[in-house]
């Protein structure tokens, strides 16, 4: 990570080599309303790895200013994502915004006394139409020339509880004919009767979030406050908190572009909508971008970290192709998972020429691209299973698996061929009757025959039933935040983002498998034994069409 660069890196070097001295310390401030997704991920990458990059130190901050939607079930969940994603503890501690709320509150009041904030009567309507438009500069709020002394006794009562939630707000005193809409007088404190997860009842008083976060930057001694790129706008308002406050350090902000990505939504509001509405399991289904999610799916840290790097770190906006992230999760798995044989749709192949009563184990590669993965004992019986696709009565071109009175290998065992097809009423196969050349269970045929495919296979007498969940897209919109007008995102769920496969056949070595575990199933795809339910979720299948589009 230390060699991480980007143009944030470089402004760091330009502030270095312009005099700054202290530490460089980032921050990471997730809000506790929801759990952290893939977007989230690239916040995480940029404050921890930019501060690893200079020895410096990194904060987790609970932006927790906002009581009415934050739960202690969202803080424990952030904090169980960062460790798992950065595989380590932030160096420069965990703090939450709630505890800075008396400081917040005393540099309230220094605005006050320095005539730069008033209390406001408006409502939120008001407000917004007094602010104008674009074109058009905001009118001054016929309470925005209240004395002093006025100022400060009311903001003492809203703190007191005297007055009804939102009956009053305390404003900056900026500039009302700002080009910049935020510069417009802003709201810094509101009035909000909220039982707070930290703080319970102290408070009836909150600041937002453009106040509190500049003041708890200061107070933490970040050196670079670095952000998404919808807060750059929002960057003059931070500067005059940090110039007009009593504060011991003056942080910079600096923006960069959010990960959007295709066939997905990162919206929080959205994303509480999916899991409120029932649309999902919950926020750790397969299908959401959560990290708790993906996790659960079986994506690795490294392969998160991995797309996030390659998707890449700028000031533009763009949609980065979910299929970048599989690529990135399949090209680890390539390497390092172990493979193991599963049939997702059975058919019972029957050996005639092979003895009712005995079983023989085949030493299968764990891994043929690493040879340190050495083998496994793979039990054979006179029944097996094998997926219905690897078998057709009449073949398409160039079908190299079973056919009638056709040959093929039996992975890491013998070459059988297929003398008999038993089917149902409705035409279905339900058995196939075949003879193996038992000299060929290590090696090739005396004759020298050449025979082309090879299927895997899993005895019956030793398979472990189990169930597949193969995921797909939760949405078949590619940029789902750019719906057609008169639609709703929710329009464009993907009715086959789930596929349910029940009685499955596995080898025998995957009813160990330990929860969290990831496998190749061969020719089937990657796959991770469930933690909570002990199935198998498919986490990418095999094929990469994407590593073309890398290759161009």
């Amino acid at each position: 990570m230390e060699n991480v660069s980007n143009f944030l890196t470089e402004i760091i070097d330009e502030d270095i080599a312009a005099g700054l001295h202290e530490q460089i310390h980032t921050r990471f401030p997730p809000e506790p309303n929801g759990y952290l997704h893939i977007g989230s991920a690239k916040a995480i990458f940029i404050n921890w790895s930019i501060a690893k990059k200079y020895g410096g130190r990194f904060n987790l901050r609970y932006d927790d200013t906002n009581p009415v939607k934050e739960d202690t079930e969202y803080v424990d969940s952030i904090w169980e994502d960062i460790k798992w994603l950065t595989g380590e503890e932030p160096n420069g501690g965990v703090y939450y915004g709630s505890d800075y709320f008396e400081t917040c509150y005393e540099c309230a009041v220094q605005l006050i006394r320095d005539g730069k904030a008033y209390v406001d009567d408006l409502t939120q309507e008001e407000m917004r139409a007094y602010r104008g438009s674009l074109t058009v500069p905001g009118k001054a709020s016929p309470y925005r020339d209240r004395s002093v002394e006025e100022n400060l006794a009311l903001f003492a009562d809203m703190r007191a509880g005297k007055f009804a939630d939102g009956a009053k707000t305390l404003r900056a005193k900026i500039d009302m004919a700002s080009p910049n809409m935020n510069m417009r007088d802003p709201a810094i404190y509101r009035i909000v009767r909220a039982h707070h997860h930290r703080q319970g009842d102290a408070w009836c008083i909150y600041p937002l979030y453009d106040f509190a976060h500049p003041i708890q930057d200061a107070l933490e001694g970040i050196t670079h406050s670095l952000c998404s790129i919808e807060f750059e706008n929002h960057r003059p308002l931070y500067e005059w908190v940090v110039d007009n406050c009593p504060l011991p350090h003056h942080p910079k902000q600096r923006e960069f572009a959010r990960l959007n990505v295709t066939h997905t939504v990162m919206s929080k509001r959205y994303l509480r909508q999916l899991v409120f509405d029932g649309h999902v399991e919950g926020w750790d289904d397969p299908r959401m971008p959560t990290l708790c999610a993906l996790r659960r799916r079986g994506y690795t840290p490294s392969a998160i970290l991995d797309f996030v790097q390659r998707a890449g770190i700028a000031k533009a906006n763009s949609l980065v192709d979910i299929k970048l992230l599989e690529h990135c999760i399949r090209e680890e798995l390539n390497d390092t998972a172990l493979r193991r044989m599963a049939v997702t749709e059975p058919v019972k192949l029957v050996i005639t020429n092979y003895p009712a009563d005995k079983t023989e184990t085949f030493a299968v590669p764990n891994n043929p691209r690493d040879e340190a993965a050495g083998t496994r004992k793979v039990p054979f019986s006179r029944e097996v299973y094998i997926e219905k696709s690897d078998f057709a009565i009449v073949p398409p071109p160039k079908f190299q698996r079973l056919r009638p009175d056709g040959e093929v290998r039996l992975m890491g065992a013998y070459i059988i061929r297929c003398n008999e097809v038993v089917t149902d009423e409705q035409g279905e196969v339900i058995e196939l009757r075949c003879t193996a050349d038992l000299e060929t269970g290590n090696g090739m045929p005396a004759d020298g025959r050449k025979v082309k495919g090879t299927i895997h296979w899993v005895s019956a007498q030793h398979a472990v039933d189990a169930d597949l969940y193969l995921y797909d897209n939760l949405f078949a919109l590619e940029n789902v935040g750019d719906v057609p007008e008169g639609t709703d995102f929710l329009d464009y769920l993907n009715p086959d983002s789930l596929k349910k496969l029940t009685g499955c056949k596995l080898e025998p070595a995957l009813g160990e498998a330990a929860a969290g575990e990831r496998f190749q199933f061969v020719r089937m795809g990657y796959y991770v034994k469930d933690r909570e339910t002990g199935r198998f979720n498919r986490i990418v299948t095999l094929k990469d069409s994407f590593a073309k589009t890398l290759q161009k």
